[in-house]
Order: C-alpha cells, then sequence, then structure tokens
C-alpha cells in the first residue's frame, strides 16, 4: 500500500500521544506532526519528552511522514508571526521557529518540513515583490542549516496567501531558488483545486517539485473547508494515478485539522475510503 500518513493537527483536543495511537489503530503506517502547541512545538520540547515520542512512533510500527512547521499559535495564531510581517522581530520568531522545525525532522528521521507559503495577503497593502523578498530572504537563512541535515524545505500554496497557486510557486523556486532541490513543494490536492487548477496535472507536470502530498477533499463550490475524503468533489483516483505516472514514492499525508471533536473516527473512515482506491 501507498505510504499513506495522518496528521496529528485534527487532534488539537487530544494529547499528542493519544493522537499517534490512534492513528496507528486506524491503519496508517505514517504520522505528521504537528510542530506547534499542543503537540510537538519544538522549542520547549525536552530530551525525555522526544524520546518517548521516538520510542512511541517506533514501537507502533509508524514513521514520521512530515514536520508541519505551518502555523504558530505557541507565538501568535495560524499565520503570525509570518515570514512577511512588517516587523523584523517578529518575521525572526518564524525563522528560529522553523530552524527547530528542521532540527525536529532530522531527530525524527523526516526527510520534510512544510511551510506557510510567506503570509497573509489579504487586507494588507504590502507590495507582492517585497513580500516575495522577505520570504525568500528568510529561507535563504535557514538553507545551511537544512543542507546540514538534508531536510527539504516544502512550501505549501494555499488561498488568500502570498503563494496560492502550484503556478505561483514555479515562479518564485525560479526567480530565486532555481538550482536549490531542497527548496521544493508541498502539494496540498484540496489548496490546488480550491484555485482551480488540477491537482492530478500539477502532479504530472512538475514530478521533481513535489516533496510530499497533503490530501482532504473539498466542495463542488471550491470554498477552503477541509472535508474527509470521499465527502466531497475532487477525483481521487486521477491523483493516485498522477503520483503512479511519475513514480512517487514519498508520504500522503492526510489532512483534517477542522475535525478536532472527531479525530479519531474520522482518521478511520478516511482510512477506509482511501485504501479501496490504492
Amino acid at each position: 500500500m501507498r505510504k499513506l500518513a495522518f496528521s496529528t493537527n485534527a487532534f488539537k483536543k487530544n494529547s499528542l500521544a493519544e493522537a499517534i495511537s490512534a492513528i496507528a489503530e486506524a491503519g496508517y503506517s505514517g504520522v505528521e506532526l504537528m510542530a506547534d502547541v499542543p503537540h510537538a512545538y519544538p522549542l520547549p520540547l525536552p530530551p525525555a519528552i522526544r524520546q518517548s515520542l521516538q520510542q512511541q512512533i517506533q514501537s507502533l510500527g509508524l514513521s514520521v511522514s512530515n514536520i508541519n512547521g505551518f502555523t504558530l499559535f505557541a507565538a501568535g495564531d495560524t499565520y503570525h508571526p509570518s515570514w512577511i510581517e512588517n516587523s523584523e522581530e517578529k518575521r525572526e520568531l518564524r525563522i528560529q521557529h522553523t530552524a527547530r522545525c528542521i532540527e525536529l525532522a532530522a531527530e525524527m528521521n523526516c526527510s520534510t518540513v512544510s511551510l506557510q507559503p510567506g503570509g497573509p495577503m489579504i487586507g494588507t497593502s504590502l507590495d507582492r515583490r517585497i513580500a516575495c523578498d522577505r520570504f525568500a530572504g528568510g529561507l535563504s537563512q535557514l538553507l545551511p542549516l537544512a543542507e546540514k541535515f538534508n531536510i527539504i524545505l516544502a512550501i505549501e500554496p494555499e488561498p488568500g496567501l502570498l503563494i496560492q497557486t502550484a503556478a505561483e510557486y514555479l515562479e518564485f523556486k525560479q526567480a530565486y531558488f532555481p538550482k536549490h532541490s531542497l527548496i521544493r513543494m508541498n502539494c496540498d490536492i484540496g489548496h490546488l483545486f480550491c484555485v482551480a487548477e488540477d491537482p492530478a496535472e500539477i502532479i504530472k507536470s512538475i514530478p521533481a517539485q513535489i516533496a510530499h502530498v497533503h490530501l482532504e477533499d473539498i466542495g463542488a463550490n471550491r470554498v477552503h473547508q477541509h472535508l474527509c475524503p470521499g465527502k466531497g468533489a475532487i477525483d481521487f483516483r486521477s491523483i493516485f494515478a498522477a503520483l503512479d505516472q511519475i513514480h512517487y514514492g514519498g508520504w500522503v499525508t492526510v489532512e483534517l485539522y477542522p475535525y478536532e471533536t472527531t479525530a479519531a473516527e474520522v482518521a478511520k473512515t478516511a482510512f477506509q475510503y482511501l485504501r479501496t482506491l490504492l
């Protein structure tokens, strides 16, 4: 079976240990760690807890699919502090958080850290070029550490943020990091569908850029609301066919963070549905 994982960010009402156990029980072979409160926020994560975390993951036969470094509730909210804040101090908080995520990924034998694509642009008067320069500047500071541990910084396009589409990701990559293999894309299937891109065609068109895959369903109205696979309008058979066509060997992580009160149940439901397609 394909390398299928589930993100702990659906389990924010549970402890990290409870989340990992439920994900294993549902049938997944991988777990994505939310690098934020209340789970694996890396800054104050003591060595004893890290060791216990590794032992639990190994004892359950799981692997860490990805370190999710997108949110930063520990210092702000879903998006803030972002990479493109006017405040240099706030931008530095995001950079240092991501550095700790890289170190956590290396410790957990994981090859990717998924990243917010710059930050929110809606409601700001920030010039796009300045925002891109700030985002690229922050990533550049992190590349030596990423190179040290061989960790991919996986930019995740999202509606309403600086980089919303795969096309905008490619434009940014070619402008700032055209030859750097450790700057790649976290291919969030639902996000691409929301911005009217065809996820299957994107996968086939830029295979070398796909570092990790996030998967969720989206309604036919293309509103950015994560749904359990099978409950929306996305053609997952075409997605998996595209991944097979490019010989993708990485992780596919189901990300259903809105389901905090039914996380264990929805993890099982998603697995059972996706298993019929694999």
